[in-house]
């Protein structure tokens, strides 16, 4: 009796315990790749979440500030221009975008600032920054302002580009990669958002309409570049005067 009891009580073999811990391990490996599954899909997940809202507040950015565009000008030796001015990425220096905006708390007494947007790239990343400084007015060169108050909009493997629409008397658009010494503003500019390793534009092209030249008709946010036309404004604009003159600006 005692010998038959000790049997029945006596704890599992090396051969069980061993089995007994490959399933174990078999579950702990399955419990762990699912974990890991799991938080990659959320990473994933909240990384685009994030990245769709930078570029939506990237946007919204760049809305206020070309929707709060002055038209402000410089007499020249050549005559009047429009303090707007774009120049195209060459060589190490970053494609810019200068102009005259409503000041906000770093204005300057004529209550407005000088906004000045890079396409600035480090290694194979990408960054439009923001910057801005005091308007002290006409009188002032811009060559002299010096930026601050830096802000990256957008950052990544991405090529980015600028155009600007002139409209033409046909009351077509015409785009260009510059603008400079100008009598106008340009009528719209484009924001080209392109993915370096697939080609594809993934932000579409985001246009944004300047109106601070425009005819008071055309300050409905919802209105687009039809209501700078002559057909609504009962005049051409002055794009379209300085085509209809044979394209040279009336400076």
């Amino acid at each position: 009796m005692p010998t038959q009891a000790r049997a029945h009580s006596r704890g599992f073999t090396l051969v069980e315990a061993l089995a007994a811990f490959a399933v174990a391990s078999v579950v702990m490996i399955g419990i762990g790749a699912l974990v890991h599954n799991v938080g990659l899909a959320f990473d994933r997940g909240t990384g685009a979440v994030g990245r769709s809202e930078r570029l939506l507040l990237a946007f919204e950015r760049l809305a206020e500030d070309f929707a709060a565009v002055r038209f402000v000008q410089r007499q020249t030796e050549a005559g009047p221009e429009a303090i707007f001015t774009a120049t195209p990425p060459t060589g190490d220096t970053p494609a810019t975008v200068v102009f005259i905006t409503a000041g906000g708390a770093l204005a300057g007494p004529s209550s407005e600032e000088v906004i000045t947007l890079t396409v600035e790239q480090t290694d194979d990343v990408s960054r439009l920054i923001r910057r801005r400084s005091p308007w002290p007015g006409p009188q002032s060169r811009l060559e002299e302002l010096t930026p601050q108050d830096a802000v990256v909009l957008l950052e990544g493997t991405f090529d980015a580009a600028f155009a600007f629409g002139r409209m033409m008397p046909d009351e077509t658009l015409h785009w260009s990669d510059g603008w400079s010494r100008e009598f106008a503003l340009p009528r719209m500019v484009r924001l080209t958002l392109r993915d370096r390793r697939t080609g594809s534009d993934f932000a579409g092209d985001v246009a944004f309409v300047l109106r601070a030249d425009a005819p008071l008709t055309c300050a409905e946010p919802e209105l687009g570049p039809a209501c700078l036309s002559a057909k609504n404004t009962g005049k051409a604009s002055p794009d379209a005067q300085m085509q209809g003159t044979g394209g040279a600006n009336p400076r």
